[in-house]
């Protein structure tokens, strides 16, 4: 079965067909679901909102040293 001076062994082989054939013994469970909703909807969303949420917050181009980097810097306070 082997090619030329390669020896097979049995337990990479059984390992190979177990990784190859897990999908004809997966199910739907309590776990699988909460794992498919974390990483496909839950995750993603949470960075989704985040970036959308700090998109706008941030100028980095063309800043010298001592300028804000906040787009909309608040104003200062005038003293009198």
């Amino acid at each position: 079965m082997g090619h030329g001076a390669v020896r097979e062994d049995p337990a990479i082989e059984r390992f190979n067909r177990m990784r190859e054939e897990a999908y004809l013994g997966f199910r739907w469970t309590r776990r699988t679901v909460r794992t498919t909703l974390l990483g496909m909807f839950i995750i993603p969303g949470v960075l989704l909102w985040a970036s959308a949420k700090t998109d706008a917050r941030w100028a980095w181009t063309a800043k010298l040293k001592n300028e804000p980097l906040a787009k909309h810097a608040p104003s200062q306070p005038e003293t009198e």
